[in-house]
């Protein structure tokens, strides 16, 4: 007897991000439009069980905005070394993205999906950087919303 594992309701928005990661590390190294990598994506990869508006809207979004997440990120990122590596620059603009336009969404979803990102995709210590980095933003982003939560404020 086979077992058919149970998919988690939140699972086609997971996808969407990881694509959308995925086309957003292209289009740093390409700078093509948002709407070439959409099209690109959709031609090559599959999107079974990806939230694929979701993904439409997370690429158009971070591109569409990419200054600005980068100067609301900025303060946030402490490093001797000011390079980021392109897969975290993705990572933390996506993460960027969520909490800032989509307050729907937990600001701890965010930062955990985001985290899962960057021990998948990114450098070996990546995750930590994330997870400091959006911490800090979602301070300044989520301020009432970690209150009412935890009580952090």
């Amino acid at each position: 007897m086979s077992r058919r594992r149970t998919v988690s309701p939140f699972e086609p928005r997971r996808r969407a991000r990881r694509r959308a990661l995925q086309a957003l590390y292209q289009w740093q190294i390409n700078d093509d439009s948002a709407a070439a990598i959409i099209e690109q994506f959709r031609e090559e990869q599959s999107f079974d069980g990806v939230d694929s508006s979701y993904f439409e809207t997370l690429v158009r979004e971070v591109v569409a905005n990419r200054d600005a997440l980068d100067e609301a990120l900025a303060p946030h990122v402490v490093r001797v070394d000011a390079s980021l590596d392109q897969m975290e620059r993705a990572i933390l603009r996506l993460g960027a993205c969520e909490l800032i336009h989509h307050p729907e969404t937990p600001y701890r979803v965010i930062i955990d999906e985001a985290l899962e990102l960057a021990h998948r995709f990114g450098a070996e210590k990546a995750h930590t950087f994330v997870n400091g980095v959006l911490d800090r933003l979602s301070r300044e982003t989520r301020a009432s919303e970690r209150e009412a939560v935890d009580g952090d404020g």
